[in-house]
């Protein structure tokens, strides 16, 4: 007599979908997820953050929600394995979670008062303080604490600068105002041009940098995230290429056997054609 399967057609929370990841690393579910480990899924579950990102640039619902999904499911996982490992349980995550806003909003749940935005930023950034040297080392040493410990070591560089900045900056160690970054990016542009005159691709690669970390805080100060700065440029860059792409097929050319002048020129038609963009 054959076991009866279980019906998870009409689960609708958490707990329940949990329960379907338990299945699916079961003896009856599937021999692919039975083998997954938490490290074998971090390329899978960074990949569908990515299309989460891209759902949500879209404004589509219907991706937006299907994207969130693969994302929680993702998320239930890598509970699951925990908990068969012993380390925690889905329980213990909800509750970790809800602690930790509880402490780091003491104006919301608590009887704390900010003057000011600022106020209350760089106190959310003393709260993260205590909890991340809170059982380590630093903890018998809190004058040898940084206030960019605990920033995820493999944040893209973009969002690693971008993060930093934003950390320094709570303790007023930041420019007043962006126009006073326009010289510092003039700064850099000229060493970066010294350091080509010099020949010194070491020195490029480390002014190149310099020049980034630069418009990054230039970025940040317009209240501008690069990451999405920059994405959007890509995608209008893909678009535009491809229109190129497009006329020169149609007129009998060949792509690679075009001047970059002949290249420049059909560039210039496809910007012409788009509507307030340059």
């Amino acid at each position: 007599m054959n076991e009866q399967r279980p019906d998870f057609s009409k689960i609708s929370t958490v707990e329940e979908l949990e329960k379907l990841v338990e299945h699916l690393r079961s003896d009856r579910g599937c021999p692919w997820d039975r083998k997954q480990t938490a490290r074998s899924l971090k390329p899978y579950l960074l990949e569908e953050v990515y299309e989460l990102m891209e759902a949500i640039e879209a404004d589509d619902p219907a991706r937006l929600r299907d994207e969130l999904g693969d994302v929680l499911l993702h998320l239930c996982f890598q509970v699951s394995l925990a908990r068969e490992a012993g380390k925690l349980d889905l329980a213990g995550v909800v509750a970790a979670v809800r602690d930790k806003m509880i402490r780091r909003h003491p104006h919301v749940f608590g009887q704390a008062v900010f003057e000011s935005h600022a106020d209350q930023l760089f106190a959310w950034e003393q709260i993260k303080k205590r909890e991340k040297s809170k059982g380590s080392a630093e903890a018998a040493r809190p004058e040898e604490a940084s206030v960019l410990d605990g920033l995820p070591g493999k944040l893209p560089p973009l969002s690693k600068s971008y993060r930093i900045q934003g950390r320094v900056s709570h303790y007023r160690f930041d420019w007043d105002n962006p126009g006073e970054l326009f010289a510092k990016v003039e700064e850099e542009l000229r060493e970066l041009r010294s350091s080509l005159d010099a020949g010194d691709q070491d020195a490029q690669e480390e002014e190149v940098g310099d020049l980034l970390f630069t418009v990054v805080n230039l970025a940040r100060l317009l209240g501008v995230h690069p990451r999405l700065a920059l994405e959007r440029t890509n995608s209008k860059f893909i678009h535009r290429f491809r229109q190129l792409e497009r006329i020169v097929r149609e007129r009998g050319l060949v792509l690679g056997e075009l001047t970059l002048e002949e290249l420049d020129n059909i560039w210039e038609e496809v910007k012409k054609t788009e509507t307030g963009t340059g």
